[in-house]
């Protein structure tokens, strides 16, 4: 490991690496900063430079920049507009955007950038210390263990709702379950509930729902309630630091989620936005009585968990990328795709032939985080003003980028339609009270979960492997305490209080 890690800083810090990952680093944080431009999109385009460079090492130095960057700066237009265009910052709005509303959009910035640096960092470590032993854990994983995982995150959904909206949030999860069985999926070829419409064949995309359940009735609300976009601070920017009270609150919540998010990270399939839907669920129910209030009003552990676990898993993903060849994620799969086109084969042996391009792209992800790091914090001040603009300005511009990240996702124009339809109806739950992010949850997790059933389902001829597969039968059992726990909690306290006012 000694030889290897010496081999990857003389390779990593090579003048033409360095630039690379600096370059990386700045395209993707700026697409991350844009609600629908995701890294899979700039990876996409930048493949043909990195094939052009030649040099593999290199060229995956510079697409790992712009995959870790896109999802570092994501988190910016969650928190400042409430358009996560990134699927692995959906849980950052929740309480970042409540945070930015009430005039700390600075310091939210800040221990979002904090956070995601921490949740990298640590991530990259941990690649380097136990890529080859995760890469036989990852292998265990099948189809009957994915839909145990799946479960857990959808047993998790009550840490999206707020007091006595349990109820609500399940009905929300089942409408997102239901929405993502429309069109075709690996099982079923033939298209589902398209109602005869040739657009809807590959489903509903999840750019144009995100931006439908969030950016669009933020910008509606705007409308119909001005006293929303007040500041309190005459757009002045202030509060940027963190104090030390705070910094106690998000140590243990950045140690944690660092270590859950990569492993999450590093299941083939899971992925960065599973780690920061659990990362979040996590500590909001093992949070006390009075901090659970706080989740979604702007509590900094709220922002903290998230903002860690996604870049955390992001560095995890690498693991089955290089050692199985597996990707993990759409990104992953589509840097397979530029792994294949440079001539190198990952795998198992990757690590044995060319010892260089494994190391070197783990050394680079600590420079890439300090970059990252360096790169945002000056800049926090300016880009939290973009919450200075006038309404007049700021509605436009939210609707903007809504239709273009809409329409870019599926360069398609009926896009647009179902996502002012979907708007509309989002803004008329969000007026009745309903939470938009377990539908979201749902959605994203239903076809996976379809999948993996279906497919487990077919292997053992029934419901066996749920008892015939250890670590299937511990995460249901997992997704029942998640469920239960809370339950028995909130009970207890209510009871506590109960036997209080009796004594009174």
């Amino acid at each position: 490991m000694l030889e290897g890690i010496l081999l990857g800083l003389s390779t990593a810090l090579s003048l033409q690496n360095i630039l690379m990952v600096i370059g990386g680093c700045l395209i993707g944080t700026f697409i991350g900063m844009l609600p629908g431009l995701g890294p899979m999109s700039i990876i996409a385009i930048m493949i043909p430079v990195a094939i052009t460079i030649g040099d593999p090492s290199t060229a995956l130095i510079l697409l790992a920049g712009v995959y870790y960057g896109a999802i570092f700066g994501g988190s910016t237009s969650s928190i400042l507009l409430n358009a996560p265009g990134v699927a692995g910052t959906v849980a950052t709005s929740f309480d970042g955007y409540p945070m930015a509303r009430k005039g700390k959009a600075g310091k939210a910035l800040t221990i979002a950038a904090i956070a995601s640096f921490a949740g990298g960092t640590i991530g990259a470590i941990l690649l380097m210390i136990f890529a080859p032993m995760l890469s036989t854990v990852a292998l265990l994983f099948h189809s009957a263990e994915y839909f145990a995982l799946m479960i857990v995150g959808l047993s998790a959904i009550a840490a999206f709702a707020g007091t006595g909206q349990v109820s609500k949030a399940l009905l929300m999860t089942v409408l997102g379950l239901i929405m993502a069985t429309v069109g075709e999926t690996a099982q079923f070829n033939a298209p589902r509930f398209t109602m005869g419409l040739m657009d809807l064949q590959s489903g509903f995309g999840f750019i144009t729902l995100a931006m439908a359940m969030f950016a669009l009735p933020e910008a509606l609300y705007l409308v119909l309630k001005p006293s929303r976009s007040e500041q309190g601070d005459s757009g002045e920017i202030k509060d940027l630091r963190i104090t030390r009270d705070e910094a106690k609150k998000i140590t243990p919540v950045i140690g944690r989620q660092s270590l859950q998010g990569f492993f999450i990270g590093v299941l083939p399939g899971a992925g960065a936005t599973i780690a920061s839907f659990l990362g979040y669920a996590v500590e909001r129910n093992i949070a006390n009585a009075d901090e659970q209030k706080e989740f979604g009003n702007g509590s900094v552990k709220g922002l903290a968990a998230p903002e860690t676990a996604n870049n955390a898993a992001c560095t995890g993903s690498f693991v089955p990328l290089l050692t199985l060849g597996i990707p993990g994620s759409g990104t992953t799969a589509i840097l397979l795709g530029a792994l294949i086109a440079l001539n190198v084969t990952p795998g198992p042996r990757l690590m044995v032939d060319d010892p260089h391009i494994f190391w070197s792209v783990i050394i680079s992800m600590y420079i890439g985080n300090v970059v990252l790091l360096i790169l945002n914090l000056p800049l926090i001040p300016y880009i939290a003003k973009i919450l200075a603009v006038p309404r007049n300005f700021l509605i436009p511009f939210i609707l903007f980028f809504t239709l273009m990240g809409a329409y870019i996702g599926q360069n398609n124009a009926t896009e647009l339609l179902i996502l002012v339809g979907f708007g509309i109806c989002a803004t008329i739950l969000k007026f009745a009270d309903y939470p938009l992010a377990p539908l979201l949850i749902g959605f994203i997790l239903g076809t996976m979960l379809e999948d993996n059933f279906a497919r487990s389902m077919n292997l053992y001829d029934g419901a066996s492997f749920i008892w015939d597969r250890p670590m299937t039968l511990g995460l249901l059992v997992i997704s029942v305490l998640l469920v239960v726990f809370p339950s028995y909690r909130a009970r207890r306290a209510k009871a506590r209080a109960a036997g209080i006012a009796d004594g009174d």
